[in-house]
């Protein structure tokens, strides 16, 4: 059973993964997902986090809302919607140890890609866009993490760094409300202190998002990428998820 007191806890998570994720433009729930599975079974922990990281799109959108590039959302977002509804749907189907274990692999992996690939750079190319979209979505709705694709593949396209942020928003956006629906369809409820905690997250969501919009305003975006993704690291390997148990 929750306390009130875990609930500040939450929300100074809340804060912290959505400052990083702003400046990053991905990287709230690969904040929150590891940490907060350790309180929290899967199915909530990813409705949970969906919906905090719901409304930061939101707050990416507003904060960047004169750099929203449409090709790029529709080319990224539509195969995220359509891919975000069956990775969902499957996260309700498959036990929950076997998909424990599979997120943990996936982290593994995005680790070892980051620390080797630290230079790749994918082609301005329709097909980048599609796949990144459809991975994207599908990873977002099986492991509830997914904004690290949608980075490496939003990358290519050279955009500034409003741009990329508020596009990377407003894709995630798409993706999320998809999820989140999918979720909550399939059976999947918060406890009703969880909800109440909304009251709290919601609103310093919004200011991690204002203080993360400082912060890529004072910083080159590679710099801020290359430091979110040694945080991320940390905050696995902290939470127990790297290695696997």
């Amino acid at each position: 059973m929750f306390v009130y007191e875990e609930i500040i806890y939450i929300a100074l998570l809340t804060l912290l993964a959505s400052l990083i994720g702003t400046m990053a433009g991905f990287g709230i729930s690969t904040i929150m997902v590891p940490i907060l599975l350790i309180i929290l079974p899967l199915p909530q922990t990813l409705l949970l986090v969906g919906i905090v990281h719901w409304f930061n799109d939101i707050w990416k959108i507003l904060l960047f809302r004169k750099g929203i590039r449409w090709k790029l959302l529709l080319t990224f977002g539509l195969p995220g919607i359509f891919a975000s509804f069956l990775g969902s749907s499957l996260s309700l189907k498959i036990s929950r140890e076997i998909l424990s274990r599979a997120l943990g692999m996936f982290l593994i992996a995005y680790v070892i890609f980051i620390i080797f690939n630290r230079t790749f750079k994918l082609s301005q190319k329709l097909s980048v866009a599609i796949s990144g979209g459809t991975l994207t979505g599908f990873f977002a709705g099986i492991f509830g993490i997914g904004g690290e694709i949608n980075a490496v593949a939003l990358s290519a396209f050279n955009l500034k760094k409003a741009v990329y942020v508020a596009t990377a928003g407003a894709i995630a956006f798409m993706i999320d409300s998809t999820r989140i629906a999918t979720y909550i369809q399939g059976g999947t409820r918060l406890a009703p202190v969880l909800v109440s905690g909304f009251l709290i997250f919601i609103p310093v969501s919004l200011i991690g998002a204002m203080i993360g919009k400082i912060g890529i305003e004072k910083n080159t975006p590679g710099k801020i990428q290359e430091f979110c993704g040694s945080f991320h690291i940390s905050i696995w390997f902290k939470a127990g998820v790297i290695p696997l148990t």
